[in-house]
């Protein structure tokens, strides 16, 4: 009976994983059909001369490359401003919290996790209104705030996944650093943080692409259409999950349509250009940590 039911488990979790390749093989498939044939020089510049668009000498209509810098931006900029807060937030859950403080704190972070995003951009509007009326009357939505909101939207994630990245480590970890005479920051920052950087650096990674693909903090945080390059953190921006809902929902021709497809193939490409400079920066961290 124990046999059988291994034989059962074993093959059940084969069959969920060959779905999974499945699901995510033929939604690829699709993507790449449908979007490949709409890469181009025009997709990307329109009409514009490319060296000239790239280096913002001239205005870009009606194409991608302004949204593909305005999406690096954000996640640039959202990045900047969660990862360390995530990071130290999570450490000191993990290694200095007392136990009252810390339920209220994991408390307060598993509601900002359960926060939808489209509170997140009414937050951020609101908060501009509130400026309005006290004491910034020209206060109005832009990139920064965007990042602002989005990197509120991800701390959750980076939180959590550094404090039980901590917590996971074998008691040894926590003995190593006194036996040899370090402090406690000196046991986090040279043994405790090497060891779980992997687990860290993965939820880095995860939070990356989710504000990269967000749409609806965005909508009400600063994006627009055919906004051009960003002209500097308190500007107007555009990025490609927006482009994507805004092409799919007003689309005039079929050829605006594919645009989407092609749109959105670049933001996979693009989402997957930032996971992989996440993973190389982990390999270069291990690999350093391991020479020390």
């Amino acid at each position: 009976m124990s046999r059988l039911l291994d034989i059962c488990v074993y093959s059940w979790s084969w069959l969920a994983t060959i779905k999974i390749f499945l699901v995510i093989g033929c939604l690829l498939w699709f993507l790449l059909s449908r979007g490949l044939p709409t890469l181009s020089k025009e997709l990307f510049f329109g009409d514009a001369p490319v060296l000239q668009a790239i280096f913002g000498q001239v205005r870009v209509w009606d194409a991608l490359w302004p949204a593909c810098v305005g999406t690096l931006l954000l996640v640039l900029l959202a990045g900047l401003i969660a990862v360390p807060l995530g990071i130290a937030s999570g450490i000191y859950l993990a290694c200095y919290a007392s136990s009252p403080f810390k339920r209220i704190l994991s408390m307060s972070v598993e509601l900002l996790a359960g926060t939808p995003s489209i509170v997140m951009g009414l937050f951020g509007f609101a908060l501009i209104l509130f400026l309005r009326d006290t004491f910034l009357p020209e206060a109005n939505t832009s990139l920064l705030l965007a990042s602002l909101c989005l990197a509120l939207l991800i701390l959750p994630y980076l939180i959590f996944t550094t404090q039980v990245a901590l917590e996971s480590l074998a008691d040894e970890y926590q003995l190593i650093g006194p036996s040899l005479g370090l402090t406690q920051v000196q046991t986090v920052f040279h043994i405790l943080l090497p060891a779980a950087g992997r687990s860290i650096l993965g939820g880095v990674v995860l939070a990356i692409g989710r504000a990269a693909e967000d749409t609806a903090v965005i909508m009400l945080t600063g994006v627009i259409a055919n906004a051009g390059l960003p002209h500097g953190l308190f500007g107007k921006f555009e990025a490609l999950p927006f482009r994507i809902y805004y092409l799919a929902a007003e689309y005039q021709s079929p050829a605006e349509l594919n645009s989407a497809y092609g749109t959105a193939l670049v933001l996979l490409a693009l989402t997957g250009l930032l996971y992989s400079g996440a993973f190389a920066l982990h390999k270069t961290l291990e690999w350093q940590w391991n020479q020390h």
